[in-house]
């Protein structure tokens, strides 16, 4: 008898469901794709832990600046907690004068760790006065933990604008606009010079494009501004937080319009600005000269 599925003496049978098995190469191909993820992830993840005998050969390993840059975490994490680790400090100076910038910059943050050690501070003088601004910035910041105003000059250029520039002859092209994020390597434009060849030029700082001096199709030579960048907000945090450390009177102009929140609208600057506004006018009457 036929029907159409409402007459109960009849039934239809369900289609045979086929298991798909997969083949040997494909199974294994899988399965090398799931562990290779994991070895990627777990040996480039900075919060791995290593061993003496890591950090030592990691520290040397600079055709992998991942790799030194997981052992220096690994000492500065050690140097928070109290633990020995001047055995690798010739090491860490010798990365602060290596021409890798991450290096340099890295072991500048890592040094104001140990504010007792001669070598570090030393490093750190240097450091300050590094042709790369993310470089200097660290180092100031790491040099008020020796309790030093080196790099006070530093710290102010941190509330300023800071002034791109080009070292190439050209036309200038560019799509950023004013008030675009930037990360540190952002691609702010392109100069095409007289022989046709292009130059980039990139963001050395975090933060955000302030403005834009040398506009799209504008003629520029080497030195010439292009661009004005302000600094990201946990820059200027702790910019403000070394001031009131090392800060004088005469930086108050520079402070006091983050206080009021006229530069930048963040309830954390404003904060952190009044504070260190009151640290150095009580500095000052303490010590008045």
């Amino acid at each position: 008898m036929t029907g159409n599925g409402n007459n109960p003496e009849v039934k239809i049978a369900a289609p045979e469901v086929k298991r798909l098995r997969a083949s040997g190469p494909i199974l294994i191909l899988a399965v090398l794709f799931v562990v290779g993820a994991f070895l990627t992830w777990y040996f480039t993840w900075f919060g791995r832990d290593l061993s003496d005998a890591d950090i030592s050969q990691y520290l040397v390993d600079q055709k992998h600046p991942r790799r030194v840059q997981h052992a220096l975490l690994q000492i500065q994490q050690r140097l928070a907690r109290g633990d020995p680790t001047v055995k690798w400090y010739p090491q860490i100076v010798g990365l602060a004068n290596h021409p890798e910038t991450e290096f340099r910059l890295t072991a500048a943050w890592l040094m104001g760790f140990d504010s007792k050690s001669e070598e570090f501070h030393q490093a750190l003088l240097n450091l300050v006065r590094d042709p790369e601004p993310i470089v200097r910035r660290n180092a100031a910041l790491a040099l008020v933990r020796f309790n030093d105003p080196s790099g006070r000059p530093e710290l102010l250029a941190i509330l300023n604008p800071y002034v791109v520039t080009t070292a190439a002859e050209g036309e200038v092209a560019s799509t950023l606009k004013e008030g675009s994020a930037l990360a540190r390597g952002t691609l702010l434009a392109r100069i095409t010079q007289p022989d046709k060849k292009t130059v980039e030029v990139r963001s050395p700082l975090p933060g955000k494009l302030d403005r834009v001096v040398a506009t799209s199709g504008s003629k520029v030579v080497p030195g010439a501004a292009i661009m004005t960048i302000n600094s990201d907000e946990d820059s200027l945090w702790e910019a403000l937080r070394g001031l009131a450390l090392i800060g004088e009177p005469q930086d108050l102009p520079a402070i006091e319009p983050f206080a009021k929140g006229t530069v930048l609208e963040s309830e954390r600057i404003k904060q952190q600005a009044t504070l260190t506004v009151k640290a150095i006018q009580s500095r000052a009457q303490q010590n008045p000269t």
